[in-house]
């Protein structure tokens, strides 16, 4: 899937008169405390997800393999017994961890799985359930989603990251659709991100408009929320 959550959809909403524009962000590094306006959070968060996205390629096939089966343990661990739950999975795009074998271990376990549709843009997302077979079609940027269905209502959703804080904010691909989503799901579900640990990074600087996970889950371990920084 992903639809991300910090794109120039938000721009109308959320634009701040610019600051240090001229100023080219440094990749990797944080930013002063005199240059955190939206637009220069913008600017700041379009070079740490290219260059993070170019992290999350060089992993290797074997090595990503291996990171999502040590995730989908992690996750069993995690959630434990979730009979008669529902739960939002993801179609793994540009190098994110496969979790689709575990879904399907999920459904073999009698549990509904879904997948999150775009249905209009600056709206929230839709999740259909999805199974092995079910007809599928081409989504936001080419992402297989199921073509018709039921719409659910997920108790549980992973939401991959492109970058993840130790508060557990979550950098997207840019969308804006999950943080619209989560700003709306009654009753709100568990949120758990799912990533590489080498993906974290001190802060995204986080938005009035942001909307934090509960955990992340990374092959190396469960990383619980603590209070952002500022």
């Amino acid at each position: 899937m992903k639809p991300g959550d910090d794109h120039q959809d938000w721009e109308d909403e959320y634009a701040s008169p610019p600051c240090f524009m001229h100023r080219e962000p440094i990749s990797g590094e944080p930013m002063t405390s005199n240059t955190r306006s939206w637009a220069d959070v913008k600017r700041w968060r379009k070079v740490e997800r290219e260059r993070l996205g170019r992290i999350r390629l060089t992993i290797g096939q074997e090595d990503r393999r291996r990171y999502s089966e040590n995730i989908a343990l992690e996750l069993d661990r995690l959630v434990g017994d979730i009979s008669g739950r529902i739960v939002g999975a993801y179609w793994p795009f540009r190098g994110e961890p496969n979790l689709l074998p575990w879904v399907e271990s999920l459904q073999a376990r009698g549990i509904v799985c879904c997948l999150p549709v775009v249905v209009a843009s600056k709206t929230p997302l839709v999740f259909r359930q999805w199974r092995r077979g079910t007809p599928m079609t081409q989504g936001v940027w080419s992402i297989p989603v199921p073509a018709e269905g039921q719409h659910v209502v997920p108790d549980i959703v992973l939401a991959p990251v492109v970058g993840y804080d130790q508060a557990c904010y979550r950098l997207g691909n840019g969308g804006g659709y999950f943080d619209r989503t989560l700003a709306v799901l009654r009753p709100r579900p568990l949120v758990i991100g799912v990533g590489y640990a080498r993906l974290r990074i001190q802060t995204i600087y986080p938005q009035p408009h942001d909307v934090p996970m509960d955990v992340v889950v990374t092959e190396g371990g469960v990383i619980k929320r603590v209070a952002a920084t500022s």
